[in-house]
């Protein structure tokens, strides 16, 4: 399903609906739609201005302020590298150095295709197997940097090259 798409099948007339009479429901609006869409499309935020009379700049700013918004759509894969105290000690910083060589994205980066993003969290409270990756909320523990190649050919099985 296109990113358009999924954006489209938001009923972002409930959401405005069900947070326009609470006061600084902003947020919430935005929090709806990135649940619903994975991120705030632009034309979605243009949306809500018009409809709540709040100006885009307004959303922006709240969009753009709070690091949990996201303004681009996820990617197919995203992996979280546990950069947390035991997972740092473990060998966190290796493994997100093996997966700028594996899939060739930076830590914060997405992959230009769209199929991978990588970030560093700092816990993810999974201390007891460190070092940990999460792949789309799937943990992965006790990773070596040479696992790391394994670990992306069996979560991408199955899909054309």
């Amino acid at each position: 399903m296109s990113n358009e798409t999924t954006a489209s099948k938001v009923d972002l007339t409930a959401i405005i609906n069900k947070w326009k009479n609470v006061e600084g429901s902003l947020v919430m609006m935005l929090h709806s739609v990135q649940d619903a869409c994975g991120y705030v499309p632009r034309e979605t935020a243009m949306e809500i201005a018009k409809q709540t009379n709040i100006p885009l700049a307004k959303i922006y700013e709240v969009l753009t302020f709070y690091h949990f918004f996201k303004l681009t759509p996820p990617a197919k894969y995203q992996i979280s590298v546990c950069t947390g105290t035991a997972c740092y000690l473990k060998g966190a910083p290796q493994l997100l150095a093996e997966l700028e060589k594996v899939i060739n994205v930076k830590a914060g980066q997405t992959s230009e295709d769209g199929k991978f993003s990588v970030q560093a969290l700092r816990c993810i409270g999974c201390c007891g197997l460190a070092p940990v990756i999460s792949i789309n909320g799937h943990i992965h523990g006790q990773v070596k940097p040479a696992d790391i190649k394994g670990i992306i050919e069996e979560t991408t099985k199955g899909e054309a090259k």
